[in-house]
């Protein structure tokens, strides 16, 4: 019955627009720090999110946001997550992390800044 509630749970939240669920298998580390880029510039924020070994992961990108100067913390959950093993045929917690980013003063300069880059020096060239 715990299971059901975490599950019904997690898809009432699925539903968030902003919302990034990481996986440290699926996908690329610059691919999540891209879409969230284009998060933070449709939404104003966006929220990051990961289970287990994808935590690293998570924190990685919300830090090359920030250190970049695109992002502002606003807000850091963790939290255990019961989740059946199939292996075993029981539930294992698993460690939760969220964190939500919010666009920084400086983000659209910045981004604006370096989408002309590529630009001004392919016309240079010519």
């Amino acid at each position: 019955m715990a299971v059901e509630a975490v599950a019904a749970a997690g898809e009432g939240e699925a539903r968030k627009k902003n919302r990034i669920q990481v996986s440290n298998t699926k996908k690329p580390l610059f691919f999540y720090v891209n879409l969230a880029k284009r998060y933070i510039q449709q939404h104003d924020e966006v929220e990051l999110s990961a289970l287990g070994m994808a935590i690293t992961t998570v924190v990685t990108i919300a830090e090359i946001l920030k250190n970049n100067g695109l992002a502002i913390e606003k807000k850091v959950l963790t939290s255990t997550v019961g989740m059946k093993d199939e292996n075993k045929g029981r539930v294992v917690q698993k460690a939760k992390i969220e964190i939500v980013l919010r666009k920084s003063e400086k983000f659209d300069s910045l981004m604006n800044a370096t989408n002309m880059s590529p630009e001004t020096t392919s016309k240079d060239k010519e």
